[in-house]
């Protein structure tokens, strides 16, 4: 079940139709000719894998405190599976979260308005092993946020609507970098159930992600209700539908069931990395459904505050056996 590949090199009405009929259909899609700097991305991309071969002293140093969003998540400590109430063995995987880049003042704006607010704007960390980090993950980090922007207004119209529609949701976006490495596993340790990513749906509008091809990666559930492998393609994102689009939509658009599959034993060495941006609108921004999905009939949610379904979805993830 190959999914749809949009070169955003082309016509604006038509990537904008092909952006609607993919986030329609499955919620997944590749995207071409996006314009993301190549010379950054490899930046960024060598960046990665020289912090998580730093020594776990070093790591740990950086970890995430308990209540915060961003910094170092150790091997083994999350339990994607969790956000859908599910009981799963821990993720194989160790991650590197990086949240918005604001100054201290915006942040006192920002939670003196909702004291919850302090979880999306809690400190980055940054290992001091490493001087370079957070100047390139500040610059990799604006320029996927931008393709978001541009991938929102493109979709909108292909809702229908104004460009802009999403313009004022998304000017103070609370959005996630989020750095992944997968070591290399031995199936005879894998317990009954585990998976390197147990399977989840994203919890803010968009994903965007850059993938290698190393063994064991990542399955989409299509609607035949069957796993399906998505490939990594050349200089290509994988994007997806995350729940607030879906419920901005009113489920017009799909967020989609994704997990990351153990490798074969006969896989040799399959450690793997990559890179996910999460995108998220404002902490403020009111979720509630547009005027072209509203059903003629049945139930829509309720408006709910973009910053509160962040906030429930992603700390049901770091919940115990």
């Amino acid at each position: 079940m190959p999914i749809p590949t949009v070169d955003l090199r082309d016509p604006s009405d038509e990537v904008a139709r092909q952006l609607d009929a993919a986030c329609s259909e499955i919620g997944f899609m590749q995207i071409v000719g996006h314009g993301i700097d190549a010379a950054l991305e490899h930046e960024a991309w060598n960046c990665a894998a020289a912090f998580f071969a730093l020594s776990d002293e070093a790591k740990m140093a950086v970890a995430i405190p308990d209540g915060d969003a961003y910094g170092y998540g150790p091997f083994q400590v999350e339990r994607l599976a969790a956000s859908r109430g599910d009981v799963s063995p821990p993720d194989l995987k160790e991650t590197f979260s990086i949240g918005p880049f604001v100054d201290a003042q915006q942040t006192e704006e920002f939670i003196a308005q909702d004291p919850a607010a302090a979880f999306a704007y809690s400190p980055n960390r940054w290992p001091v092993e490493l001087s370079e980090m957070a100047q390139v993950m500040q610059r990799f980090y604006d320029e996927l946020g931008a393709l978001c922007a541009r991938l929102l207004s493109l979709m909108a119209e292909g809702l229908g609507m104004p460009a802009d529609t999403f313009a004022s949701a998304i000017d103070r976006h609370t959005s996630a970098l989020r750095l992944l490495h997968y070591p290399h596993v031995e199936t005879a340790d894998v317990v009954p159930g585990q998976l390197r990513a147990g399977a989840h749906s994203d919890y803010g509008t968009l994903t965007l992600l850059r993938q290698d091809d190393a063994p064991g990666g990542l399955e989409v559930r299509g609607s035949d209700n069957e796993w399906h492998a998505i490939p990594a393609q050349d200089g290509a994102y994988v994007v997806n539908i995350g729940d607030a689009l879906e419920r901005w939509t009113a489920g017009r658009w799909r967020s989609t069931l994704h997990r990351v599959q153990i490798p074969p034993a006969t896989s040799g060495s399959n450690q793997r990395q990559s890179i996910a941006f999460f995108h998220n609108a404002n902490w403020d921004a009111l979720i509630d459904v547009l005027e072209p999905c509203r059903p003629a009939h049945g139930r829509v949610d309720p408006p709910i505050t973009a910053g509160r379904h962040l906030m429930e979805r992603f700390l049901s993830t770091q919940q115990g056996e």
